[in-house]
């Protein structure tokens, strides 16, 4: 049996932890320079919509709620701490997302009792509150968490099994866009075919499904008859592209900020471009001002600058941005967003890059630039985002985002550690 495991309202619940006052009281988290509420309590749920702009929450409500600012640094470390307690209890983990992953329960002789005691025991060792659902297929753990989390009959705990009389009234109950894997223009095709619920879809033929769709939906239907045949590995598949942007705290026309950002972007890319083991053999590079602003100058140049050697090298794709941004740099604008694509990512293979007439001091190369990239990876990974990197930042840049509602990263710096009083 496979079972998913998520965190309830999980960046709500991380702020809780270390502020216990803020049990029980509405919390909405805010998208990056304190936008718009992308996290929300169920406390919250009622009052404020998913997504709505900070600056449009009435008076009224804003003076009954609590609104911080994404603390991400905080929630990858809890999210570390919650899936290395699941490891001490489960044979295997594989994380989906931030605040989920698939366990493996075979071997155990009373599931829901073990699900029951290991939600007790991320509680108590974390102080995040989990609920799992349980079935043959990730598919169907992915409906039976669902239920586990919206009704409250079950304690935190479901088991969805193929075989019992339930099962068929709990897929008729879920819509078809809510079942894992299939997104909006899937659901909205297969609804012109009548397929309009979960049991609809595990009814449906698999050869037309094949035909008019994909091998994947094929898996799915698969997966909710009780059948496993997707891996997460099925789903990961390497991005063609790579963004990496953000918009600015503040408008700003320096050239000094603008290649610090674009610098910062340039870096992330290349990091998670690592991350997947691909190559670049192009970078782009945008500016925009903003265009809600009349009263202001309005210009979104940007530009595609090719590599000489598709690369995953920072420094390299570094030097490309930063050209890139000088060629399309004009004085007289101010600019309120910039951001780096890596185009035309292929494979990286370690020969790929070379031929017949490559000097063998140009691979030697090559491979002490790959462990130096792997060497900062590491360190960054394990002390913290940003602790090596290419040129220095400045703390207040107007390119950094606004968070002036953040909490303490009580977990990650020094000088941020909850005080016991």
């Amino acid at each position: 049996m496979i079972g998913l495991i998520d965190c309830n309202n999980f960046y709500a619940s991380c702020e809780r932890v270390f502020n216990p006052k803020l049990e029980g009281q509405p919390i909405g988290i805010l998208s990056n320079n304190d936008g718009c509420v992308i996290a929300r309590s169920n406390e919250l749920k009622p009052l404020v919509p998913m997504g709505m702009p900070a600056y449009q929450i009435q008076p009224k409500i804003r003076k009954q709620i609590t609104l911080l600012s994404s603390n991400y640094e905080l929630y990858g470390d809890m999210s570390q701490r919650v899936f290395d307690t699941v490891r001490n209890y489960t044979a295997n983990i594989e994380p989906y997302s931030i605040d989920e992953a698939f366990i493996q329960l075979d071997g155990f002789s009373d599931i829901p009792d073990h699900c029951q005691k290991l939600r007790a025991i991320v509680k108590r060792d974390t102080g995040i509150p989990v609920s799992i659902g349980v079935a043959s297929t990730r598919t169907l753990a992915k409906l039976a968490n669902h239920i586990a989390k919206k009704q409250v009959i079950h304690q935190g705990v479901y088991c969805l099994a193929t075989n019992t009389t339930s099962f068929i009234d709990t897929l008729k109950a879920h819509a078809i866009d809510e079942v894992w894997g299939v997104g909006r223009r899937i659901a909205e095709k297969l609804q012109t075919l009548g397929i309009h619920s979960a049991w609809d879809l595990h009814q449906a033929d698999l050869k037309q499904i094949r035909q008019q769709f994909s091998v994947v939906l094929e898996r799915t239907v698969l997966e909710l008859r009780g059948i496993a045949c997707i891996e997460l590995d099925d789903l990961a598949t390497p991005k063609k592209n790579i963004m990496t942007s953000r918009s600015f705290g503040r408008l700003t026309g320096d050239l000094f900020d603008l290649q610090e950002a674009i610098r910062m972007h340039a870096c992330r890319g290349a990091e998670k471009l690592r991350r997947q083991q691909s190559v670049a053999n192009a970078v782009a590079i945008f500016l925009k001002t903003n265009h809600f602003r009349k009263d202001l100058n309005q210009y979104h140049p940007s530009i595609v600058v090719p590599l000489a050697v598709a690369t995953d090298d920072s420094r390299l794709i570094v030097h490309a941005a930063q050209k890139g941004l000088q060629a399309i740099y004009k004085k007289g604008y101010l600019f309120m967003k910039a951001g780096v694509m890596l185009l035309d990512l292929k494979a990286k293979n370690s020969n790929s890059q070379y031929d017949l007439f490559t000097d063998e001091s140009t691979v030697t190369w090559q491979q002490k630039n790959d462990q130096l990239m792997q060497t900062i990876d590491n360190i960054n990974r394990k002390m913290g985002k940003n602790t090596i990197q290419l040129g220095g930042t400045q703390p207040q840049a107007p390119w950094q985002i606004k968070r002036q509602l953040l909490s303490q990263r009580y977990t990650t710096r020094w000088d941020e550690l909850p005080l016991v009083k």
